[in-house]
Parts: C-alpha cells; sequence; structure tokens
C-alpha cells in the first residue's frame, strides 16, 4: 500500500488531511514523495519556529538524546531546571510546571486558578471567564473552556464551570464576571483557531481592571502567540500587562512536544507535591530543544518578524484580491474574495503550503524564513488570489 492508503487503513479519520505526503524538509522547505518543492508558511500550524531540521536545534536535541533522553519527575535534570529559569528570567514569571501540549498546559493553568480561588474566595468560586470565538485545546475540560459550539457537538456533557463572554465587549465580560461565581478569565491576545483576531487594547485592559476589583486569576492562553510568533517573546508584553498565568506550547520545542504553564509570583507556591503531575513533562530532550529555541529569540530576530509581518501586511492589503489582513507579527489571517479552500488549494498545486482559520487563509511561516522564500511565496499567494479561475 502507498502511505496514503496505509493512513486511511490503520489511522482514526480524526483528520481532514491535505492530499500531500511530506517526505523531507529543511529550512522552510518541504518535499513530496516526488522531490517538488514547497515552501512552507504553515510550520505544521506554529510549531516548527525556526522551520524544517534546524541545524543547532537539531545539535542540541541529538546531543541531549544521546546523554539521557527521559527519566522520571522523581528526579531533577539540568535541562528542564534551566528552561524554566530562562522563560521565567525573560518572562518575569516565578514558576513553570511542564506539560506535553497545549491542552495540557491550559489544564494546569485552569487547576491552577480554580485551587488559587478557592483557598482565598470559597470553594464555590469555579467558573471561569472565558471568550466566544476562542480555542483552548481538545480535551474534555478544554473544549469546555473554548467558547465555539462546534467543537462542543458530540462530547456533551463537558466539563461544567465555563460562561463565555463575546470578545472585544466590555459590558459583556462585566456582566459575565459579575453574575457568576467567578475565580479567573481566561483569553487568547490573538485568537488563532478563531480566525486570528487580536484582541483591542482597552477590552484587556478591563480584563485586568476586573480582575484587580474581584480578585481573579488572570490567564493567557500563549499556546499558538508564544515564542516569537507576534513580534515579541509572548504577545502580552505588547498589551503592557502581567498575567497571572500564561500557557504555552506549539513553538516552544521547535518541532517536539512540550507545553509550559508558566505562573506569577502570586501564585508561585499554589501547587503542592501532589497536586499535578505529568509522565514526560520536562523531558529532557525536549526541553534542550526549546532551550535552542528561547535562547536564540532575541531583539533582532523579533525585529525581523515585525519587518516580515509589515512587508506581508502591505503586500497582501495591496491585492485586489484580499479584502482584509488581521494578526499580529507572523500570525496573519488573509480575508480573501475568493474561496479560502480554492486559495489553499492552488497555493499548494503552485508549491506553497498555507492553511485556514475559519474562512481565512492563515499565514505562520517560520520566524526565521529567508526574504527570497518569503517574497517568492506572497507573491504566489498573491497570484491566487487575484486569479478569477
Amino acid at each position: 500500500m502507498t502511505i496514503k492508503e496505509t493512513d486511511l487503513k490503520y489511522i482514526a479519520h480524526t483528520y481532514g488531511r491535505f492530499p500531500l505526503v511530506i517526505k523531507e524538509g529543511k529550512g522552510s522547505l518541504a518535499f513530496d514523495e516526488s522531490g517538488k518543492r514547497y515552501i512552507d508558511l504553515a510550520t505544521g500550524i506554529a510549531v516548527n519556529a525556526f522551520g524544517y531540521c534546524d541545524e543547532e536545534w537539531a545539535k542540541s536535541v541529538n546531543k541531549q538524546l544521546t546523554t539521557l533522553q527521559h527519566t522520571s519527575n522523581l528526579y531533577y535534570t539540568e535541562p528542564c531546571a534551566e528552561l524554566a529559569k530562562m522563560l521565567c528570567e525573560r518572562t518575569g514569571m516565578s514558576k513553570v510546571f511542564f506539560s506535553n501540549s497545549g491542552a495540557e498546559a491550559n489544564e494546569c493553568a485552569i487547576k491552577a486558578a480554580r485551587k488559587y480561588a478557592a483557598q482565598n474566595k470559597g470553594a464555590e468560586y469555579s467558573t471561569i471567564v472565558t471568550l466566544k470565538n476562542s480555542f483552548h485545546g481538545r480535551t474534555l475540560t478544554t473544549l469546555a473552556a473554548t467558547g465555539q459550539d462546534t467543537f462542543h457537538n458530540d462530547f456533551l456533557p463537558l466539563t461544567p464551570g465555563f460562561v463565555y463572554a463575546e470578545a472585544n465587549n466590555i459590558s459583556d465580560l462585566e456582566e459575565k464576571v459579575k453574575n457568576n461565581k467567578t475565580a479567573a478569565i481566561m483569553f487568547e491576545l490573538v485568537q488563532g483557531e478563531g480566525g486570528v483576531m487580536p484582541l483591542e487594547k482597552s477590552f484587556v485592559d478591563k480584563i485586568i481592571e476586573l480582575s484587580n476589583e474581584y480578585n481573579l486569576v488572570t490567564i493567557v492562553d500563549e499556546v499558538q502567540t508564544g515564542n516569537g510568533r507576534t513580534g515579541s517573546l509572548y504577545a502580552f508584553e505588547q498589551y503592557g500587562i502581567r498575567p497571572d498565568v500564561v500557557s504555552t506550547a506549539k513553538g516552544l520545542g521547535g518541532g517536539l512536544p512540550i507545553g509550559a504553564t508558566m505562573l506569577s509570583e502570586r501564585l508561585t507556591d499554589i501547587f503542592a507535591p501532589g497536586d499535578h503531575g505529568s509522565t514526560f513533562g520536562g523531558n529532557p530532550v525536549c526541553c534542550a530543544g526549546a532551550l535552542s529555541i528561547i535562547n536564540r529569540i532575541d531583539d533582532t530576530l523579533l525585529a525581523e518578524v515585525r519587518e516580515k509581518s509589515e512587508y506581508i501586511i502591505k503586500e497582501l492589503s495591496s491585492s485586489d484580491g484580499v479584502n482584509s489582513v488581521d494578526g499580529m507579527g507572523l500570525m496573519l489571517g488573509i480575508n480573501t474574495k475568493r474561496s479560502a479552500d480554492d486559495i489553499v488549494k492552488e497555493c499548494m498545486d503552485k508549491g506553497v503550503l498555507v492553511i485556514k482559520a475559519k474562512q481565512k487563509v492563515r499565514l505562520l511561516p517560520a520566524l526565521n524564513i529567508p526574504w527570497d522564500l518569503l517574497k517568492e511565496a506572497i507573491n504566489t499567494l498573491k497570484q491566487v488570489c487575484e486569479s478569477e479561475d
């Protein structure tokens, strides 16, 4: 059987795969079974921060892989400790819990918020306000946190204790906080799966104001926006806020599964031994890969991310086939006049990989994508958007 036939026969049908087998990749280029070249503007949905098989990343991972691939969290390991130190020093947070994915990072954030509320306000204060159009993961609890009914169908009943406010609607947010025994507000600063929609600064400021007034925990979900993706190490920096909890994953490991839940000084001792855990959380190999990634996201790279973002927005906004461009940094959603499905397919045919978010074309290129490949890919995307076929 071919790879596609084997996949269809033996793998659960949870993915609507494109008709493409990626055989290998290097940097921002992917190659299929026939050797056809593709410029990748999706990076495994914001995971391959430095593209495919980055040499420095691979060297760090391989070195750790042949030193110590795993041990349980009953023991200390250097990569885990060093990564936690680096994240705290770079963000001003105080403690980190490591897991394997964004959903798990968000589960930990929810547990931290509920324990804090129980200790400081009472056990009945368990409701977490999230936003409509949000996406926080696919476990039953993070699905419950997700403010999109389409993800809830067929899996009811979900974990109770979540209510949804309209994004950028201050009065609705106030109503939800005041009329529930609220423990926390959980939000993405750019709603990724919801269509690449940034929150307004005034709305985020109101979240902080309400959190201070009602002693709430603020949870910022930076699973997709984090690790340089929006032009700062974490998106919350651009909003001038200091969250109580920050969850992240995706680009953190550069292609290896790792999630992190960062806790502020306010929640630094919220967990005690036995409160939470993860068999593979803090895995030495994954942490070594993440150390390589975070260590290289410096001011020079972030300035380049912002410059590339400005170029993409300028080029596509001037296209007759584009209605608007939303997002931050290299996390952009393109509202096109033609069907996003058609554009994704035609771009693939022409050797450029893009994906969708709602009815928009979504771009998530490697943070270090070379200028020549970026310009070639954006030119192809413009041509496809403007095509009448």
